[in-house]
Order: structure tokens, then sequence, then C-alpha cells
């Protein structure tokens, strides 16, 4: 398949199969993710976190996963900032030749105006849910709300030195999280561009989740890492299950993930 001519568009996309991490995320400090406050009863409390509407639970949305790694990764790959989404600069590919050696783009995707074919996003991340067993240890807790916590803060009025306190929920240190999600390879190139969702999440453990991280909020840390890799062959036998799988990869932490991933590639092209 040429890929040199942009006038030459990609005549089909084949999916070769699917790579799925699966894992823990734990708080190490304070997660603040912000909820709409209509309609929720909150006293006193000025920024509220985001709750699942079925059980009050909070969750992290893969939306704010998703996003974090993507500015991370492409601040650590070094992207032009070229276009604006809600007042949000990103990068995005131009031209197809650009495309070819982007692993932002290739993992993300690319829309279909910016003047060359459209690009399918390879990557789906999931929301995250609460543990069952932190849903017990926090249901045994005294804590200021159903499983969160307030913070006190006040801000300084620099002119007038005036202390404005505001109260922030939070979910606690120690909580934990399942984590999951999955990974398209149209290409066997893109086994390779798995790397740097790796390293993504490994920048996104040594900065910040969610809102007011500058401030100490927002430390997470991934653990307990499964690699699971479904191939075309498998969906066409019908052997995709997860929970009856045996891992090609597992890891405690994702620091190991990303030194090992020689290791991995090999596993992958085998």
């Amino acid at each position: 398949m040429e890929r040199n001519n942009e006038s030459e568009k990609k005549e089909y996309i084949e999916l070769l199969g699917k790579l799925f991490l699966e894992g823990i995320i734990e708080t190490k400090t304070g997660l603040h993710i912000g909820g709409a406050t209509t309609g929720v009863e909150i006293g006193g409390v000025d920024t509220v976190v985001i709750r699942d509407t079925m059980t009050n639970l909070p969750y992290i949305p893969g939306s704010s996963l998703k996003g974090k790694m993507r500015s991370l990764l492409e601040k650590f790959l070094g992207k032009k900032q070229n276009k604006s989404v809600r007042d949000i600069s990103i990068h995005e590919c131009k031209s197809a030749k650009d495309y070819e050696g982007c692993d932002v783009c290739k993992i993300f995707g690319v829309a279909s105006e910016v003047g060359f074919q459209a690009m399918p996003t390879r990557i789906t991340v999931r929301d995250a849910m609460l543990t069952e067993e932190s849903r017990k240890e926090l249901e045994g807790t005294e804590t200021d709300l159903p499983f969160t916590e307030v913070k006190w803060e006040a801000v300084i009025d620099r002119v007038t030195s005036k202390a404005m306190p505001r109260q922030i929920e939070r979910v606690p240190a120690g909580v934990k999280f399942k984590f999951s999600l999955g990974y398209n390879v149209f290409e066997e190139e893109d086994k390779s561009v798995f790397k740097s969702v790796l390293q993504a999440l490994e920048l996104l453990e040594q900065d910040y989740l969610g809102g007011q991280g500058t401030r100490g909020y927002g430390q997470i840390e991934f653990t307990n890492l499964k690699l699971f890799w479904n191939s075309k062959q498998n969906y066409e036998s019908g052997d995709v299950d997860l929970k009856t799988k045996k891992p090609i990869y597992e890891t405690e932490n994702i620091k190991k993930a990303v030194k090992d991933f020689d290791n991995i590639k090999e596993i992958l092209t085998k």
C-alpha cells in the first residue's frame, strides 16, 4: 500500500488485532476531577467531584485520562500545537507525510477537515471505576462526604491580601480504581507505536491528573498491569474473552513495562 503519495487514499483499513492493558490506578494524593453541581445537594462545597449517577461513587472519566495522556505525549515528542479545540491547543498533522512519522496522530487519530484523509484513533480509554475493595474501605471510614473528603483552601487576593476560603471535594489518597484501555493494531508497525502509549502513562504518573495539580492534587500510580493480545484469528475463532485468556505480559508498575518494551514487542511479533 503506497503511503508517500498524499493524493492517494487508503482503500481499506484492516484490523490485525487488539491490545488490552488492564490494571489499577491508585491515588497517591487527593484527586479532584470536577463534576456538575446542578441538582446536587452538597452543602457548602464549592467544587464537587464527578460521580456515577447510578451508584453515587466517584470515578475517573476515560476522557480525563486520554486527554492528559495526549497532552503529555505531544510535549514529550515536541509536537507543534497547531490546532485549537474549544480554546485548547493540540497537535494534529496536516499532511499524510507528517502523519506517517507521528505517534500522537496514529494513536489519537486525525479529523477529516485537516486537508488529507481522516484517520481513526487507535486507543480507547475506559472510565476507571472504584474497586470493590476501596468501596468497602471508604464505607467503613468517616469521610466528610460519601466516599470523599473536603479540603479547605484559601485564595489570597494579591492586591488586598484578603483571604477567600473555599471547599474542594476530592477522592482521598490510597483509593484504587480499575483501569482499562484498548489499542487497535491496523499495521504491524502499530505494535511499535504502542510504546508511546506506555510512555504517556509513565509521564502521567510523574505529572498529575485532574485539577489543582500544582497544589499537590492528582498524583496517581498505575499498578498490577496485565497486557492481553487478541489477534484477528482470535476473533475469527471466538477466543477473545479476557477473563479466560492468559496475559502476554504482567508487571507491577508502568516504568517496568516501558523498560521491557523490546521483550513485549518480541512477543507480539512471534
